[in-house]
């Protein structure tokens, strides 16, 4: 202990130097004060929360007119939506699970976890080599054979993957198994 503290707390034996002194051994800096305080949280996660539920609502009162008011908890919004559509024709029912997968998806790619990527087949060859790719905000596969006209890898978009995902989890074939 006393060898980290004559290390870091005591000036340099050489040469004096612009950094001869420890950070914390140096005067305190006086910041700038704002004159509002800072926001509860992070103002994007907020917009992106808002959005989610502003869309299902929207997509549910498009679908389900008599639906009534959409409930003030965003928590719930996702069970009022469910229930309200039940009635509705499969087509509506899987545009509407399409939407929530898919804004599951972007919530977790938006929490840093984009590995839930991984345990998506491709739409078009049907491997497990699909990749989020930040930059482009798509979802590339990575199969060699899996390829465009020109060359390079297929990308998909969030809502393409979550609508082939929905498509494969309903249909008949696979409830049969």
């Amino acid at each position: 202990m006393r060898l980290l503290q004559a290390e870091f707390s005591t000036p340099s034996r050489t040469a004096p130097t612009e950094y001869s002194t420890h950070p914390l051994n140096a005067a305190p800096r006086t910041r700038a004060t704002s004159p509002h305080s800072p926001a509860p949280m992070d103002l994007g996660v907020l917009d992106h929360i808002t959005a989610a539920v502003t869309e299902v609502i929207e997509h549910t009162l498009a679908v389900a007119p008599d639906a009534g008011p959409a409930p003030a908890v965003p928590d719930e919004v996702y069970r009022w939506a469910a229930a309200a559509t039940s009635t509705a024709g499969p087509g509506e029912q899987q545009a509407r699970d399409t939407i929530i997968y898919r804004q599951g998806l972007e919530h977790a790619i938006a929490m840093g976890e984009d590995t839930v990527i991984r345990r998506h087949p491709c739409p078009q060859c049907g491997t497990y080599g699909l990749l989020w790719q930040a930059a482009s905000r798509r979802v590339v596969c990575v199969h060699t054979r899996c390829t465009t006209r020109d060359g390079s890898s297929t990308s998909w978009s969030l809502a393409q993957i979550a609508r082939h995902h929905i498509a494969a989890t309903n249909s008949p074939a696979r409830r049969a198994t």
